[in-house]
């Protein structure tokens, strides 16, 4: 049974038909990339996935549940993070409080254990902290965990917004242009940080990225979206001979 299954999913903003009979089929442990020009309905894809939007057609399974009518919050808590396309971090929140903060849902203690600082709350606080500092670690920005997030450098945010998604312990991780904005540098660190949670976490990886060294270097597979349908679909060398994707999405620019 695939983790994450996509069948035929079809959505309308109004009369606009944004997505179109769009399938995935994504195994544990995978890295899949979506590309496409601006537009094309890759962003949609995660929104309808993960919640936000509700598909006009199709059917979405997560480990064999039907995701279909849930909300975000409860779609997370199944095993589904996401990172955003515009960075969503509180601007008076450290960046171990943004961390801890996507913990909490997994404490055990209640609120008058909260309240009059109970031995379990005590535990558990130290818990979430702990594994909070991991996270920022694996994502390198444990230097910065006492100040706030929306200071730091924007390579830097892009990071602690992966670490908080990881805090949720999802199976599925979907990554919204990563690297956007990154110098190569950070491109080239950000590559070597997503090998290590994919074979350290475990997670299967969905990715929607416009840098193709990065999709190239990452994928297994790699799905082309144009239109909001998915005109091309196979290995990275599949996809950089293709010659529909040479001309709909990347022009005659060779791409090696």
């Amino acid at each position: 049974m695939a983790l994450l299954q996509v069948d035929n999913m079809t959505h309308y903003f109004g009369g606009l038909r944004a997505v179109h009979d769009y399938s995935l089929v994504l195994e544990p442990g995978h890295i899949v990339g979506l590309i496409g020009p601006n537009g094309a309905g890759k962003t949609t894809i995660f929104n309808l996935i993960s919640g936000i939007h509700t598909p006009s057609e199709g059917n979405i399974e997560l480990d064999g549940k039907n995701l279909i009518g849930h909300h975000p919050h409860e779609i997370a808590a199944m095993g589904l993070g996401r990172t955003f396309q515009n960075l969503l971090l509180w601007r008076h929140m450290t960046v171990l409080e943004h961390v801890k903060m996507a913990c909490y849902s997994q404490l055990e203690y209640s609120v008058w254990g909260a309240f009059f600082g109970s031995p379990l709350c005590r535990r558990e606080e130290k818990r979430i902290t702990a594994k909070a500092m991991h996270l920022l670690e694996t994502f390198d920005v444990a230097g910065f965990s006492t100040q706030l997030a929306v200071s730091l450098p924007y390579g830097a945010q892009r990071r602690v917004e992966m670490a908080r998604a990881m805090a949720t312990n999802p199976r599925v991780l979907f990554l919204d242009e990563p690297t956007a904005g990154m110098t190569p540098d950070e491109l080239n660190r950000m590559i070597n940080i997503i090998r290590k949670i994919h074979a350290d976490f475990e997670v299967a990886i969905l990715l929607i990225e416009h840098r193709l060294k990065f999709v190239m270097e990452l994928c297994e597979r790699i799905q082309t979206l144009v239109f909001g349908e998915v005109i091309a679909e196979g290995s990275p060398e599949e996809i950089r001979n293709n010659p529909d994707v040479i001309e709909a999405y990347l022009g005659r620019e060779d791409i090696h």
